[in-house]
């Protein structure tokens, strides 16, 4: 089993952690959203919005988990490609993270939703 270094596994869970958060906090913002003010056309577009959050976040929670996987799986080193793309995965989510955390943010404050 390729193992990674424990501060590399401990990033990788935290985001997995922060992935699973914004998909429920997505997710219960559109719920929020729809139980106060139903499907309208003003509605709509930022229910939408928050699901494409909630799957965003899925998705990356999703990447993340699958290459942890394959980590363990890779005998008896990880590839250079799996490295690099686990590398890849990793930015990518710590870049957008705070980017949906801004969104769902925005949709709060538009509806006055805490």
């Amino acid at each position: 089993m390729a193992k990674l270094p424990p501060e590399n596994t401990e990033i990788i869970n935290n985001l997995k952690q922060q992935s699973l958060d914004l998909v429920d906090e997505a997710t219960a913002t559109e719920l929020t959203i729809f139980e106060l003010l139903g499907e309208t056309q003003q509605t709509l577009s930022y229910m939408d919005e928050m699901k494409n959050v909630a799957d965003e976040a899925a998705s990356s929670f999703s990447q993340l988990s699958t290459l942890q996987l394959q980590m363990a799986q890779a005998q008896p080193n990880a590839t250079p490609d799996l490295l690099r793309l686990l590398s890849q995965v990793i930015s990518r989510t710590q870049a957008r993270i705070p980017a949906l955390e801004r969104s769902i943010q925005e949709v709060k404050t538009e509806w006055n939703l805490s």
